[in-house]
């Protein structure tokens, strides 16, 4: 079972290691659900890439997808997600924050 989740874990971990993917979880928690169409204006690029990365959280079970006529909305699967990233975000910030604070007194 540890074994299993070690590489569910890798495998989520994977997924999210790419900066426009990250973006993407970024704006979904503010804007709670939104279609590619949006996404990619947001994201300043073309609708196909959004496309690409939506799917592959999609696949990861990182995001849902819910149809209204022709749009399909997608939003976060969980917040924890979101709480997941913004701690691993933190942890940066305190490093980057230590980092400066030696350059400043060496």
């Amino acid at each position: 079972m540890d074994r299993k989740l070690y590489e569910m874990q890798a495998q989520l971990c994977k997924t999210l290691s790419n900066p426009k993917r990250l973006e993407i979880l970024d704006i979904l928690k503010a804007e709670g659900e939104i279609t590619v169409n949006a996404l990619a204006d947001q994201l300043e690029i073309p609708k196909a890439n959004t496309s690409q990365h939506l799917a592959v959280l999609r696949q990861a079970g990182v995001v849902t997808t819910r149809r209204d006529g022709i749009n399909v909305f997608y939003s976060l699967r969980s917040d924890r997600i979101s709480e997941a990233c913004a701690l691993t975000r933190q942890i940066l910030v305190e490093r980057l924050e230590d980092q400066m604070a030696m350059m400043k007194n060496p």
